[in-house]
C-alpha cells in the first residue's frame, strides 16, 4: 500500500484545523496542524510534508513570510487560506510562490481537490518519501528539497524537475526534448541549455568542468558517475 501524502496545515483558527483535518483524512491524506506560524514552520523545518495549506492572517509569523521562507529553500506545493478576498492580495499571494488560492469561507470537498490537483502537477501524487542519492547529492521528493553535502540548494521548480529527471536514471543520456517534456517547457529545446547552465551555477564547484551534469555533445546531458 503506498504511503499516505502528508499535508500540513497552518491556521490559527481551531475549528478550521479540524475541519480540514478531518475531510483531507477522510479522502486519505495524512494530516498535521499548525496553530501559527513559527509552529509550522518548526515542523516544515523537520518533517517531510507533501503540501502546505498555509493561512495568510497568522498572529506571529504572517503567511506571506511563511511563504517566502519555504521557497527559499523549497517548491513544495502551497495552497494558501485567507478571508482576504480583494484581487490584489490574491495576486500578491501568488506571485510570492503559491500555487492556488482559497478564500474563507470554502468548501471542504473543493479543498480536497485542489489538494490533489496541486500534489499532481507537482509529481509528488504517486511517490511519497521518495529519496534519490548518488554521491554527495540528495533529492527529497516529498519536501522537494535538495541537499549537496548535507546543504540545502534552492532551486527552482525547472531545475527541481531537471535535476529530478536525471538523478532517476544515472547512465541514460537525456535529450532535450525528453528534458523539456519533464518540465513541460514550451519552447525551444535550446532552452534548456540555460536551465542547465543555471543548475550547475548552483551545484558545481567550477561550473566550467562539471561533474554533476555532464553534456553529451550531440545528444544531451546525463548525471555524472559516482560510486
Amino acid at each position: 500500500m503506498r504511503a499516505k501524502q502528508r499535508v500540513l496545515v497552518v491556521d490559527d483558527e481551531p475549528k478550521i484545523l479540524d475541519l480540514v483535518r478531518s475531510y483531507l483524512e477522510i479522502n486519505g491524506y495524512a494530516v498535521i496542524c499548525a496553530g501559527n506560524g513559527r509552529e509550522g514552520m518548526e515542523i516544515f523545518e523537520k518533517t517531510p510534508v507533501s503540501l502546505i495549506l498555509l493561512d495568510l492572517m497568522l498572529p506571529d509569523l504572517c503567511g506571506e513570510e511563511f511563504c517566502e521562507k519555504v521557497r527559499r529553500v523549497s517548491d513544495i506545493p502551497i495552497i494558501m487560506i485567507t478571508a482576504k478576498v480583494d484581487e490584489e492580495s490574491i495576486i500578491r499571494g501568488l506571485n510570492m510562490g503559491a500555487d492556488d488560492y482559497v478564500c474563507k469561507p470554502f468548501s471542504p470537498r473543493q479543498l480536497a481537490a485542489r489538494v490533489g490537483a496541486a500534489l499532481r502537477r507537482s509529481g509528488a501524487g504517486g511517490k511519497a518519501g521518495v529519496v534519490l542519492s548518488r554521491g554527495d547529492l540528495r533529492v527529497d521528493s516529498e519536501k522537494r528539497i535538495v541537499r549537496r553535502r548535507g546543504e540545502i540548494v534552492p532551486l527552482t521548480r525547472d531545475e527541481y524537475q531537471i535535476l529530478s529527471l536525471l538523478m532517476s536514471r544515472q547512465a541514460k543520456i537525456f535529450t532535450r526534448e525528453e528534458i523539456l517534456d519533464a518540465i513541460e517547457g514550451e519552447g525551444f529545446d535550446r532552452s534548456v541549455d540555460s536551465h542547465i547552465k543555471k543548475l550547475r551555477a548552483k551545484l558545481e564547484d567550477d561550473p566550467r568542468t562539471p561533474k554533476y551534469i555532464i553534456t553529451v555533445y550531440g545528444m544531451g546531458y546525463r548525471l555524472g558517475e559516482f560510486p
